[in-house]
């Protein structure tokens, strides 16, 4: 007796097109989130038995409330952009997490041993900055929420150019007691009373970014012409060093006005990056390289604040009690920790000046040791990698540009301000995005995250599948030349 035979599967219409599924991997960002909030939360519990001698129920209070506010992120992705990459938002968010429990941690060890129990539960700094990560989860919100094509910057480029400007400037020419409270030399905040105080050039270095992603669109055929071959390196015409030579001059007076080398550092360099990678021509490297350090040379015998900072640098123990005692307690602090650190809340960090803010990775460097130290560089790592391959996945030029830029900005701001710290470089003012205490830095990066997540949705989602405007037409063509 034989089977009866099966109907075969009638063919598609002619003209169909059958959809592939491609896997968003939400669920793997959700454990990867749940991972991180959990490490978070680990960390605080720690400090806590270290500092008050036992784990109350205290130490679980902010790290359910930062986890709500990572579900409610992660919530926003998956409906708004939900192609973004997965692996983004997990390491923000322990970065962010982490912060939070540090500052938390600095809190308690300054305050007496009798005390601390009456502010285990939200402390002063620590609580502070889980209100501003609320704060950036919303703009994280409104930016997945209102900017469904990141295309769409670009027509505001010129705008948000002179935003950005403004934004740059004004510290500049307020008297210091409204753009430097801290009395550090650096022009670079705005002082609002009753409110604190708000670090413009964080949020400026987005929108110019934009303007310098739809600039180089347009101009890269023309900034990719050679005049010269030099040892093997094709270097542009002269004629077409009008658009560096113009952010290099904005650069130093950006410079002269806040007497801060990083910020200007920061302006700078990502516009070469992103000229190199619209270009794909070394010498635009090599000419920015020449340009940033005839500026800095200029800028140190101009300014006493950077010559103080390159001798501090250069001798922290010329002057150990005063000018030098930063530089050296963070090394002292690196030093002690050796490769697996004191533990949470045994070290000494509390003790590092400014160990909430510019010298946080010396604190989590003595308590985390060399390998949870390097675990964190890691995760900035990691996001810096998946900018750059959406940045290499993304159809549209523009946002090729505009990732790159975005990805390239945290690593160098991450290179400068940990090299500041274990005195490689010389240091800034610059922030560690997302650790460092900060309302403008951790609102900022927040922004940026979802402007990468934004681009990354639009980079993995299938051809076959219709972009958020739902019209064919919004769709740009790019002619790929081999």
């Amino acid at each position: 007796m034989t089977a009866p035979a099966a109907h075969p599967t009638p063919p598609a219409p002619a003209g169909a097109t059958t959809r592939r599924r491609v896997p968003t991997r939400r669920n793997s960002e959700l454990w990867l989130i749940v991972l991180a909030t959990a490490l978070a939360a680990v960390f605080a519990m720690g400090a806590h038995a270290a500092l008050l001698q036992e784990v109350r129920f205290a130490a679980l209070v902010m790290p359910t409330m930062f986890g709500v506010l990572m579900l409610v992120a992660h919530s926003v992705v998956r409906f708004f952009a939900p192609y973004a990459d997965p692996a983004i938002l997990p390491c923000v968010t322990f970065l962010n997490g982490l912060g939070i429990m540090f500052i938390a941690r600095i809190d308690l060890g300054k305050v007496d041993a009798k005390d601390r129990a009456a502010i285990a539960e939200y402390g002063t700094f620590g609580f502070r900055q889980l209100l501003w990560t609320l704060v950036a989860v919303v703009a994280f919100t409104v930016v997945l929420t209102v900017l469904r094509d990141h295309r769409a910057l670009s027509r505001y480029a010129y705008t948000l150019a002179f935003t950005g400007l403004v934004l740059v400037l004004t510290p500049a020419v307020l008297p210091a007691s409204l753009s430097d409270p801290y009395n550090s030399g650096a022009k670079l905040w705005i002082a609002i009373p009753g409110l604190g105080q708000i670090q413009p050039s964080e949020f400026a270095k987005l929108l110019l970014m934009v303007f310098f992603a739809y600039y180089l669109v347009r101009k890269r055929e023309v900034l990719s012409l050679a005049s010269k071959r030099v040892l093997g390196i094709d270097f542009p015409r002269p004629r077409d060093l009008g658009p560096v030579l113009v952010v290099w001059a904005a650069s130093l007076l950006v410079l002269v006005g806040s007497k801060d080398l990083g910020t200007s550092l920061m302006y700078f360099g990502c516009f070469v990056a992103m000229m190199y990678v619209a270009t794909e021509r070394t010498s635009w490297l090599l000419i920015g390289l020449g340009l940033f350090m005839a500026g800095a040379v200029f800028a140190y015998t101009l300014f006493d604040v950077l010559q103080l900072r390159v001798s501090v640098w250069l001798d922290p123990f010329a002057d150990p009690d005063d000018t030098g005692f930063q530089p050296i307690q963070a090394l002292f602090g690196l030093g002690t920790g050796g490769l697996f650190g004191t533990g949470p809340g045994v070290g000494a960090a509390d003790t590092i000046p400014v160990g909430r803010s510019d010298y946080i990775t010396a604190g989590i460097g003595e308590e985390a040791g060399l390998f949870g130290l390097t675990a964190v560089l890691v995760l900035y790592l990691v996001i810096v990698e998946r900018g750059l391959r959406t940045a290499l996945m993304v159809r549209d030029s523009f946002g090729k540009l505009f990732a790159a830029g975005l990805a390239f900005s945290l690593g160098l701001q991450v290179f400068v301000i940990v090299g500041g710290v274990s005195k490689l470089i010389p240091l800034t003012g610059l922030t560690t995005p997302f650790l460092s205490y900060g309302g403008s830095s951790l609102v900022a990066n927040w922004i940026l995250t979802a402007l990468l997540l934004r681009i990354s949705d639009a980079a993995r989602r299938p051809a076959d599948v219709a972009p958020p405007s739902g019209k064919l037409s919004s769709a740009l063509t790019e002619v790929i030349r081999r």
